[in-house]
Parts: C-alpha cells; sequence; structure tokens
C-alpha cells in the first residue's frame, strides 16, 4: 500500500516534531522511512512552501517526498496527483486532516486517514518489538575530538 501524506498538515500531530524547526521535513522523512520498514508500505508525502530551488521530488527509498514551490500548495498537488492516478489510486490510503484533500480524496475511492489518527499508527508501529531502532545522531566534530583524544592517551598509556 501507499500512503500519500499531507506532510506540513501531520508534523503537528508527531511527538517530538514542531513546524518551526528548521528540519521538520526531513525528520518527518526520516520516520516515515522507518515506519514504512515496520510496515513494509511505501509513502508520498508533499511539502508546500519549498524554498527556492528546493522545489520537486526527492527519493529516499520507501519514500518520496514532493516539495511544492510558492504559490502552489500541497493540497492542490495532491488532489492533482490524484486525478492523474485515476483509479490506480484506489489502493492508496491518504493522511490528511484537511477537509478539501479529504473530500478530493474521497471522489477518487481512497481510504482517508486524519493526521492525528496517522500519528497514532506510526507511533504503535514503532513502538512494536520487530520496530527497528532510530538511528543515532552522528557525533558532533566536538565529541569527536574528545574521542580520537581519549584512545590517543590510551594507547600512549600502554606499556
Amino acid at each position: 500500500m501507499q500512503w500519500i501524506i499531507d506532510g506540513h498538515n501531520l508534523i503537528p500531530h508527531i511527538q517530538g516534531l514542531s513546524l518551526s524547526d528548521l528540519d521538520d521535513e526531513q525528520a518527518l522523512i526520516d520516520l516515515l522511512l522507518r515506519f514504512c520498514r515496520v510496515e513494509r508500505d511505501r509513502a508520498l508525502v508533499f511539502f508546500d512552501r519549498a524554498q527556492a530551488g528546493f522545489s520537486g521530488e526527492q527519493k529516499h527509498g520507501a519514500v518520496r517526498a514532493v516539495f511544492v514551490p510558492q504559490p502552489g500548495t500541497a493540497d492542490a498537488a495532491i488532489a492533482a496527483y490524484l486525478r492523474k492516478q485515476g483509479a490506480r489510486a484506489r489502493n492508496d490510503t491518504l493522511v490528511s486532516s484537511d477537509r478539501m484533500v479529504q473530500a478530493s480524496a474521497r471522489a477518487q475511492h481512497l481510504q482517508v486517514f486524519s493526521s492525528a489518527d496517522f500519528a497514532r499508527r506510526i507511533s504503535a508501529a514503532l513502538d512494536s518489538p520487530s520496530a527497528p531502532a532510530a538511528p543515532e545522531k552522528p557525533l558532533s566534530a566536538e565529541e569527536l575530538r574528545m574521542w580520537e583524544e581519549f584512545f590517543k592517551n590510551r594507547r600512549d598509556n600502554k606499556p
């Protein structure tokens, strides 16, 4: 199954994410990658208000992200995508709490999840024992320098 997601509509419903974060879109993509791995699904997530030069589609494994340039909106891009897909979209599920986007999906016979309901589904899937752990964040330059110094000193002190 493919999830079609209104990204900025979902972010406020995900614990630990905020639209005010500089990397909110990437954080959601990373979370969706883990979710898709657990559920063995795919996701197509739309984000509006793309910065100049950053619009278009990006592939991240099972997650494709579409960054819609201004003055376009994710809502309009989702509706256009659904119309273009036609009957093929019936196997997809829309995630949005926006009533206009939901109506557009229902007109194409898609199942619809509110953003709050989908956030709970993500949380449940990632809390399951079979869910992969979140990848560790890379060390900062300062942490890397500290560990290098630690191991260098350790070797120097050996007989």
